[in-house]
């Protein structure tokens, strides 16, 4: 199995995302040989510096490539047939993923957000992958969110393994079966997918587990292995300490 890893930034944490240290230590985390390892970028002010940077990634061996939104959307939308304007506030929550799926061509893909990475290092990939390579109602799996394990047991109606079972998506961090997610099914809708927040409109996130209700695919979460999303300060003291400690 081939296996991408993606993440994402944008104006306010690409220094964080591309700082020398922190590719290093989420890639060192996953403890995987990704096939790829890619860096979307969207939503910033100035291209040359974010590019600069990205480079330098590159050259110190923490990136494949990396991916300007502005240079792939089109293409993206048009792969999963979904009109722009449909996602209304959702774009901006929305095209990231969106392009970085289109963009891999690997079996499967994680996904983390450039305010989320997992707690600690532990080999996860390749016992779920067996799992989701067994079931083909298995068809994305995530470490816990922010050690909510009891929260994480509350949603669940099976256990497999290590892994809980259960319904939900969320695109803070996912291990998606691409030959699931790299299709045109994003258009459908669920009244329980109404749950998401309301400032990131009709969202990628939101479409993808009305998706997975819709057809009873079923994600696993691990039981005792987490990651920690945490939003970057848009400003101040928090801000600066956050750049100098990303993982405190």
């Amino acid at each position: 199995m081939t296996v991408d890893f993606e993440t994402n930034c944008y104006e306010n944490d690409w220094r964080i995302v591309l700082g020398r240290h922190y590719l290093r230590v989420v890639l060192d985390r996953c403890a995987y040989p990704f096939s790829r390892r890619r860096l979307i970028v969207n939503n910033i002010r100035k291209r040359r510096p974010v590019e600069a940077a990205a480079k330098a990634a590159i050259a110190r061996g923490h990136l494949d490539e990396y991916l300007f939104v502005e240079d792939h959307a089109d293409a993206a939308l048009d792969f999963f047939q979904i009109d722009r304007a449909s996602l209304g506030r959702g774009y901006l929550y929305s095209i990231s993923e969106l392009v970085g799926i289109h963009a891999s061509t690997a079996d499967y893909l994680l996904y983390y957000k450039g305010d989320s990475y997992p707690n600690r290092r532990h080999r996860w990939i390749d016992p779920v992958i067996q799992l989701m390579e067994s079931r083909s109602d298995l068809v994305v799996a995530n470490l816990c969110w922010n050690d909510r394990f009891d929260e994480a047991r509350s949603e669940s109606f099976d256990r497999a393994g290590e892994f809980l079972v259960g319904y939900g998506f969320s695109d803070q961090c996912f291990l998606a079966k691409m030959s699931v997610f790299r299709a045109p099914i994003y258009n459908e809708h669920n009244p329980a997918s109404a749950r998401y927040p309301d400032y990131a409109g009709e969202s990628f996130e939101k479409r993808a587990d009305a998706y997975m209700r819709n057809h009873e695919a079923k994600r696993l979460t691990h039981g005792s292995q987490s990651y920690t999303h945490k939003n970057v300060p848009k400003g101040g003291m928090a801000r600066i300490l956050r750049r100098l400690r990303p993982f405190g």
